[in-house]
Formats: structure tokens, sequence, C-alpha cells
């Protein structure tokens, strides 16, 4: 069964690394990056101004770092560093065949070492959580679902994650941030 579902995992980076072009490699490039969160960070804060207390937002948003911090943190200690599986681009059998985002030094973009659970998947589920449990607002919801999506989606298509590196990485950020919520999060909510 384990040997199925690498094969399975393989499968699916090898066509889903294979679908690359030349702005598609751009496009999940920026949205691999860090500059993706700005727009982020301001439908969420613009949602959560327009529904709390100045009080509730400033909550939020530590909420939110919180999350991201243990979420990063345990992905990496937890997870890579126990697990240490080496990502699609550092194994040996993929390598010669997926294609890497070529940087401005003429490098190619490979990631770090070790990829189980995605740091990416981890820390953006767990905002994603955070806001479809606070915004009271759809349309913010539904763009942050969407732009989380595909930011996942350019971690396989960039070589650097499987989809279960994903997978393990977004149930890792959504319990983390339903743990902060419920503990933190609810109960100052409700009271601010």
């Amino acid at each position: 069964m384990i040997e199925s579902l690498e094969s399975l995992d393989r499968q699916l980076v090898l066509f889903i690394n294979g679908l690359h072009n030349g702005v598609l490699d751009e496009i999940m490039w920026f949205f691999s990056g860090s500059f993706i969160l700005i727009p982020l960070f301001i439908m969420v804060f613009w949602s959560l101004y327009r529904t709390y207390s100045p009080k509730q937002v400033i909550i939020s948003f530590l909420a939110i770092l919180l999350v991201v911090a243990l979420a990063d943190l345990s992905s990496v200690y937890l997870f890579k560093e126990v697990f240490m599986r080496y990502r699609p681009s550092h194994h040996t059998e993929l390598i010669g065949q997926l294609h890497f985002y070529e940087l401005s030094d003429n490098q190619f973009y490979r990631g770090g070492l070790y990829g189980f659970v995605s740091s990416h998947a981890a820390n953006y589920f767990g905002i994603l959580t955070v806001c479809w449990t606070l915004s009271k607002h759809k349309w913010i919801k539904i763009s942050v679902l969407i732009i989380t999506c595909i930011i996942l989606l350019s971690r396989v298509y960039l070589g650097v994650h499987y989809v279960s590196d994903i997978i393990c990485g977004a149930i890792l950020g959504a319990l983390i941030a339903k743990i902060i919520l419920h503990f933190l999060i609810l109960k100052h909510m409700s009271r601010a």
C-alpha cells in the first residue's frame, strides 16, 4: 500500500510539473513567493476590520501570527527533520525528469533537502482556517481559498513537493489553527 501511494505521489508530481511553460512558470513562481502575502493580508485585515472591534482585529492578527509561527516551526522540527523525506527535486530517480524554475543567477530552484510536510501548506492552510472561521465576507473566504490552492499547487508544479507533502501540511496547519482558535480567539472574539 505504501509503495502504491509513493508511486501515485511520483506520478502526480511528474504530471503537474510536466505542464510547465514560460508563462505558468512565472505565475507559479509568483504564487510560491512571499509577495502574495501582501494582498492576502490586506484582504483578511479588511474583512476583520469591517466586522470586529480594533481589539478583536489585533487579537485576530496575533492569532494568525501564532498559527503561522507554530505551523512553520512544527512542519520543520516535528516533520521535515524527523522523517527526512527527500523532496522530488532531490530524489535521484526524479531529478532528471523534472523541470525547475531558473533563477536570475542561472541557478535552478530546488528548495531545501526535505519536504515532508510542506511548510507553505501548513502556513497558508492555517491562515485560511482562521480567515474562514472569523471572516463574515463570503468573497474574502473564497478569494483566500483560491489563493491558497494556487500556492499549494505551485509547490508541486515547481517540483519541490509531492501532493502528500501538501495534504499533510494542510492538515497540520488547519489543526494548529483550530487549536489556537479554540483556546485563544473564540473566547476573546465573543467577549471583546
